[in-house]
């Protein structure tokens, strides 16, 4: 049971998700080493929140996941390399590891969503098959791994959330955030960062000035 056995961290969560798309999306560079896995924690692409960590960082959270059973250190190799044991550690087929990978890199997202994010690392029917993955993770005997969360105002469809990170930050029916807690909070504020970067950085390219 996930949130009972361990609660990880925003870091973790990002390494171990990044693990798991690497693998699948670059075998040839997989398992990955300490570079490759900083540059794919702080890439800014199909990652929410964008996050900056350090070499540092990465290493204590590693650690961590190594005495949790989720990473393992690959010997024979002059510099150390990194794999995930995601699916055994869990006991989660693929298609579900996809799923919780995309929550893990890029927050709350709705089964349409998320099947248009997996598609590379694995490509669904339709979306009711999203559903059926989604309904056994939220379903497991032995503990839920993601949870359906309230619609919110104007959407047509709920989101959905890992629970890796324990219980997720809730939106209220006005559209203010609920926070579930201090790690919540940070995430919702690194959001709010990184889409006033993004603004800004799509006014320098429309009008070739950022305070324009």
């Amino acid at each position: 049971m996930a949130d009972s056995l361990f609660t990880l961290s925003l870091l973790e969560t990002r390494i171990l998700g990044t693990l798991v798309e690497k693998q699948r999306t670059v075998p040839d560079t997989y398992p990955l080493s300490v570079n490759a896995l900083l540059a794919g924690c702080n890439q800014k692409t199909s990652r929410n929140p964008v996050i900056e960590t350090s070499e540092a960082e990465i290493l204590v959270a590693l650690d961590s996941l190594k005495d949790l059973g989720l990473v393992r250190e690959v010997s024979g190799s002059r510099v150390s390399r990194f794999e995930h044991q995601f699916e055994k550690a869990l006991g989660v087929p693929t298609q579900a590891s996809a799923l919780l990978t995309v929550l893990m890199l890029r927050g709350p997202q709705t089964a349409g969503e998320l099947r248009l994010n997996c598609e590379r690392l694995h490509r669904f029917a339709d979306i009711s098959s999203v559903d059926a993955f989604l309904e056994e993770l939220a379903g497991r005997a032995d503990g839920p791994l993601v949870v359906e969360q309230p619609r919110l105002p104007g959407s047509r469809e709920n989101r959905w959330a890992h629970l890796l990170s324990g219980q997720p930050a809730v939106e209220a029916s006005s559209g203010r955030p609920v926070a579930a807690g201090s790690q919540e909070l940070e995430e919702l504020r690194a959001r709010v960062t990184a889409l006033e970067a993004e603004v800004a950085e799509l006014r320098t390219l429309v009008l070739g000035h950022p305070d324009a």
